[in-house]
């Protein structure tokens, strides 16, 4: 009888270990774990389409994480979607001119915005604007571009 409640016990822990690790990787991929308190600035962008940007992307310069995206409003006289992105604190020396831009990490990825420093010696303080954006590309835009040209040297043949 002895033996049962230790064999008990050993599953037990087995599963109680098992359920935590499940917890651990699910607040890695979900990222809720990478908030965190670090000391940050802030800054925005305007851009024309952020296609599936989403809160809490990353933001990226050289492929290293400097940063998150923390809000996405629309610009209500422009029309532009408003990307606020928290900088992590370290990473204090962007100039002025750099410009921002929305990529998809591979064919199918989540997007990400990317930073690509510029060459004053001015730098982004808290509460800087990022004058210098590229959108992000929408698949489906593209695919319709593609068709809609087709469609168009066939009816240009056609005469």
């Amino acid at each position: 009888m002895g033996n049962t409640v230790k064999q008990d016990t050993l599953v037990g822990l087995f599963v109680a270990i098992g359920i935590g690790a499940l917890f651990f990787m699910a607040m890695k991929i979900s990222n809720i774990s990478g908030i965190s308190d670090h000391e940050s600035y802030t800054i925005s962008a305007a851009f024309e389409n952020s296609g599936g940007l989403k809160v809490k992307s990353p933001v990226v310069v050289g492929g290293v994480r400097v940063g998150r995206v923390v809000a996405i409003s629309l610009d209500q006289k422009k029309f532009q979607s408003i990307v606020k992105m928290k900088i992590d604190a370290q990473y204090n020396q962007f100039p002025e001119d750099t410009s921002a831009s929305i990529f998809t990490a591979g064919l199918l990825g989540e997007q990400y915005v990317s930073l690509e420093p510029g060459g004053m010696d001015d730098l982004l303080s808290d509460n800087s604007i990022i004058e210098i954006t590229q959108s992000a590309l929408v698949l489906e835009e593209i695919i319709g571009q593609f068709l809609f040209k087709d469609k168009n040297t066939e009816t240009t043949k056609k005469e």
